[in-house]
């Protein structure tokens, strides 16, 4: 819509206080002198520079003089107050204020728009004035919400559904809406988006642009859907944006036959007002508007209209002036309907003289009824049927139309109960379904001049079009990122590498080219947040390269996915841990498996020691021998050196199990005693990083890395403590010379690092977590999505490939790997499975036993008398298992039978004798005194009776035969002789 030069806005004011007011104050006069007939004041809000007002208020006096000209004899007469509002929402208010307040008005018509109303309705409630509006379409200002608020027009929420059987027709499943940000474009959206999810239709983004926005900045909007793949746009705003809109549009080439435009009927209903050159601009857009029935008397008024105000408004009557007339009609008809009684009374309400404007408004004690009487009214007016629904005009019908040529033609029509038709009949009774084919509508010229109805998408939004890609220039880590040649036009890197794979990913081709990011001399042009600016302001499509994603850059631009591990890392040097320790070999085991160890050796070699004590001769002897033998028995498991034989299944069973133990245990320190003293030597110079703090040492920062702004928040001093490098050499200098104790970067950088010096430096685990490198877009790019997609594909590929390449894996070891296996003693939690095995078989093992021993002697305790303590049975079955078991197979030797001696039975003796060598000692003195005696006496008598000399105590049957240890009585016991004779 153009805007009004300053003299024909003069004249037209002019010509409005020559026609209308002086008519007013006759009517006044004339009422005042009429009898009963009373005068009701009504106010009028309205921007009188603005083609709505103008058009309004002219249509308004034009009605009521219509009105009262047909309805002479009615004794009331509505007089009109108008008021400028200056076209804001202050002028709106300070003219409804001044109309309440002073001017007494019992109702108001106006104001233009939805913000303005938005106040002047809240004034009308407070005081019971209802706020009559023609042209407030904004489903935010609800009648039911608010009830003295009348709404003479549609609501623009109806028109949801009718543009939403459109998009249906032709099957487009996604949809971009263009709308002001304002309360008159967000009012319409939750409609619009409920029509559009009923359809199973889809909106991915949303465009708002400024009720101030420049054309600059709507270029800048028209750019940004460019980009994106959706095709179909619906457009709601005042008709002056939307001229410039569709102006920019077809300058960019979004005019093409790929490309769907949908206007409101906040467009589409001045579409005969718009510029020639604006309307060149909209071929093949498609509209909906409000339908009115073509009838003799809306024909009649049209011609008296431009007849009468033609030459003061430089446009075409359209649905707004016929609202304006249908609801001035219904106000007069309202107003006969409550009658003049009480018609000037206002309460007063008590205030102060403190009070404001506000405060002091007076209550209209016509306001209830004159709103119930609207509400009420019904008639045909000039846009159709007149009738409130909620307090808001009934939705008829919208025509459909298409832009073609110099102006428009209607190809449709759309009502809530049949949907899409190609005729509208008022009086048609048939039943039909809700429709929403397109072959309903007539034919369509689409943008382009087509006739073919577009896709509504494309696979690729840049086809045709060669993306500039920003990549930075960098002196150090040109791993990474690299320039080379005269003119620095031959990028290389990883980054590079990546985006590459990435894009062949792509579903669709994509055709781009590198431009470093330098000077004409060939020097870098800036950092890289200078870059990502670059890519806001338009200059790249888009970065590739060592760029960070960070929470300040992504409100410029959008990141795709990191493509690299995030994080910051702390690098460090190895120092020489291989120093000689006396107790080296201690360190493979913790102390408590150490002693747990101990204490299962022990208790293994005791529950031996029962198991065989009576019936193996290898546990028997002194108390001394036999607790050694316990511990030597036990510990010489640990190299399988036990001589003793095992007898018992019992025994036999707890040692099998127990060397299976031993076996796990003694690889187990062997592997890792080995571990210690030939794998691990070099360990991190530096492992808490607050000993870097307390100490004061220096640090290593890359050179316009914000990893300096993280090293100054965890208190490193930045002129002192902080040193700059910008290559891996510098920082290996650093290092070297003792300027540093440690680096901190990102991980990616200090993976290059280490690439070339992993035999000196190691990496920390990460201190701060960061989002990675990523590839910068312009906001609302379509490529962010799909790029995002392949660098996930990618990064299970082809990406592991090109690390390798990067990181030269094969030649260094994992240095995190080495850190992690930091000499780590085996514990008992590793090995508690087997010492509960082991443990589990000698307890079944002594507790068989012990059940097979009592139950074997239980007659020893039956021996006992009755009262015995429990003390006393166990000492006398101690006794009896202190004893041999003789009925043992392994005492049921042949040398025990046949009376042979053999070496195992003369141990036996030798061992009764050791434990009873001072009482025969005794007795063999004693034998010896006697045999002297003996021999004396038996001298004497020989020498007496001349018989020979004999040896009375030479071996005899009858001696024999008293020898208990014989087993053969018929030859004589040599071991007896040994045992009484020296």
């Amino acid at each position: 819509m153009r805007n009004l030069s300053p003299q024909v806005n003069f004249f037209f004011i002019a010509f409005l206080l020559i026609m209308i007011l002086p008519s007013m104050a006759v009517a006044d006069d004339q009422l005042n002198n009429s009898s009963g007939a009373t005068a009701v004041h009504v106010g009028v809000v309205l921007d009188m520079k603005g083609m709505l007002g103008k058009m309004g208020l002219s249509c308004i006096s034009m009605a009521l003089s219509d009105f009262y000209a047909s309805h002479a004899s009615y004794r009331t007469r509505v007089v009109l107050k108008p008021r400028d509002s200056k076209g804001d929402d202050l002028g709106a208010a300070d003219a409804a204020l001044y109309l309440l307040k002073y001017a007494r008005v019992h109702a108001i018509v106006g104001p233009s728009t939805s913000t303005q109303a938005d106040f002047v309705i809240d004034l009308g409630t407070k005081a019971q004035v209802p706020i009559i509006s023609f042209s407030t379409t904004s489903p935010s200002l609800s009648p039911l919400r608010t009830p003295y608020f009348v709404r003479v027009a549609q609501n623009d929420s109806s028109q949801a559904k009718a543009i939403a059987a459109i998009i249906r027709a032709f099957g487009w499943r996604e949809v971009i809406p263009i709308y002001v940000d304002n309360a008159f474009g967000e009012g319409i959206m939750p409609s619009m988006a409920d029509a559009l999810h009923e359809i199973d239709a889809r909106i991915p983004y949303r465009s708002i642009i400024p009720p101030s926005a420049t054309g600059n900045q709507i270029f800048a909007e028209l750019y940004k859907l460019k980009t994106k793949q959706t095709r179909v746009f619906i457009v709601h705003m005042f008709p002056y944006m939307a001229s410039q809109l569709f102006m920019k549009a077809k300058e960019i080439g979004m005019m093409s036959d790929e490309y769907v435009w949908i206007i409101t009927d906040a467009v589409g209903n001045d579409l005969t007002s718009l510029d020639p050159q604006v309307i060149d601009s909209m071929q093949g857009v498609l509209g909906v508007k409000p339908y009115v029935v073509p009838t003799k008397q809306l024909e009649n008024f049209r011609g008296r209209w431009k007849t009468k105000f033609k030459q003061g408004i430089d446009a075409d009557l359209n649905v707004f002036g016929l609202w304006a007339y249908d609801a001035a009609t219904a106000l007069a008809m309202a107003v006969e309907v409550v009658g003049a009684t009480n018609t000037i009374a206002f309460l007063e309400t008590n205030a102060s003289r403190k009070s404001t404007d506000l405060e002091t408004l007076a209550v209209s004690q016509m306001g209830p009824k004159l709103i119930q009487a609207l509400k009420n009214a019904k008639f045909q007016g000039l846009s159709g049927h007149f009738q409130m629904v909620d307090g808001q005009l009934h939705t008829s019908a919208y025509q459909v139309v298409n832009v073609i040529g110099n102006g428009h033609k209607g190809i449709g029509f759309w009502t809530a109960e049949k949907g899409l038709t190609k005729g509208f009949n008022l009086t048609s009774t048939t039943t039909v379904a809700y429709s929403t084919s397109k072959d309903n509508l007539g034919s369509i010229i689409w943008p382009g001049d087509t006739t073919s109805p577009p896709k509504g998408r494309v696979d690729n939004p840049l086809d045709g079009k060669k993306l500039r890609i920003g990549v930075p220039l960098n002196t150090g880590f040109t791993e990474l990122v690299k320039a080379y040649g005269d003119n620095k036009t031959w990028l290389g890197g990883y980054c590079i590498e990546v985006f590459n794979a990435v894009m062949a990913k792509l579903p669709y081709p994509v055709a781009y080219e590198f431009i470093a990011f330098v000077t004409p001399d060939g020097k870098s042009a800036g950092t890289n947040n200078e870059l990502v600016e670059q890519v806001y302001k338009g200059n790249f499509d888009a970065a590739v390269g060592d760029i960070t994603i960070a929470a300040n850059r992504s409100n410029y631009v959008d990141f795709s996915f990191p493509f690299t591990e995030s994080g910051v890392a702390v690098v460090v040097q190895l120092k020489d841990e291989k120093k000689k320790n006396a107790w080296v070999f201690l360190k493979p085991l913790t102390w408590d498996l150490w002693l747990t160890s101990l204490c299962s050796f022990v208790s293994v070699g005791f529950v031996i020691w029962v198991l065989e004590h009576r019936i193996n001769v290898d546990f028997r002897g002194p108390p001394s021998y036999q607790a050694g033998t316990i511990f030597w028995f036990a510990f010489s498991t640990m190299v399988f050196a036990q001589k003793e034989r095992i007898v018992s299944n019992l025994g036999r069973f707890v040692v099998i199990v127990w060397c299976f133990v031993v076996l796990i245990l003694i690889q187990s320190y062997t592997a890792s005693l080995t571990s210690m003293l030939t794998v691990q030597h070099l360990q991190p110079s530096v492992t808490d990083l607050s000993e870097l703090i307390k100490r004061n040492k220096n640090v290593g920062c890359q050179d316009g890395s914000f990893v300096k702004n993280i090293l100054e928040e965890l208190g490193f001093n930045e002129s002192r403590s902080i040193k700059i490098y910008k290559s891996s050499e510098e920082l290996d200098e650093l290092f070297r010379n003792g300027s540093i104790a440690a680096a901190f970067d990102e991980i990616p950088y200090m993976q290059v690092f280490l690439s070339k010096y992993c035999s000196k430096y190691t990496m920390l685990p990460p201190t701060n977590r960061t989002d990675g490198f990523g590839f910068a877009f312009p906001i609302g790019s379509p490529l962010v999505n799909d790029v995002s997609r392949a660098v996930l594909s990618v990064t299970r590929g082809k990406l592991v490939d090109i690390g390798k390449a990067l990181y030269n894996d094969s030649n260094c070891p994992d240095s995190s790997n080495s850190l992690s296996s930091n000499n780590v003693s085996l514990g008992v939690e590793s090995f508690w499975g087997l010492f509960l095995i082991a443990g589990l078989a000698s307890l079944s093992a002594l507790v068989i036993y012990t059940i097979m021993f009592v139950h074997e002697h239980k007659h020893i305790l039956n021996q006992l008398e009755p009262n015995a303590s429990t003390m006393e049975k166990i000492i006398a079955l101690a006794n009896k298992f202190d004893k041999k078991a003789l009925s043992s197979h392994t005492f049921k030797k042949p040398g025990f039978q046949d009376g042979n001696t053999n070496g195992e039975f003369r141990n036996e003796v030798h061992e009764i004798l050791g434990c009873h060598k001072s009482s025969m000692e005794k007795i063999h003195a004693t034998l010896h005194t006697v045999l002297s005696e003996l021999q004396s006496l038996r001298a004497s008598q020989n020498c007496v009776n001349n018989q020979p000399e004999t040896n009375p105590f030479a071996p005899t049957k009858s001696f024999q035969q008293v020898n208990p240890l014989s087993t053969n009585h018929s030859q004589p016991s040599t071991d007896c002789i040994i045992i009484i004779s020296d």
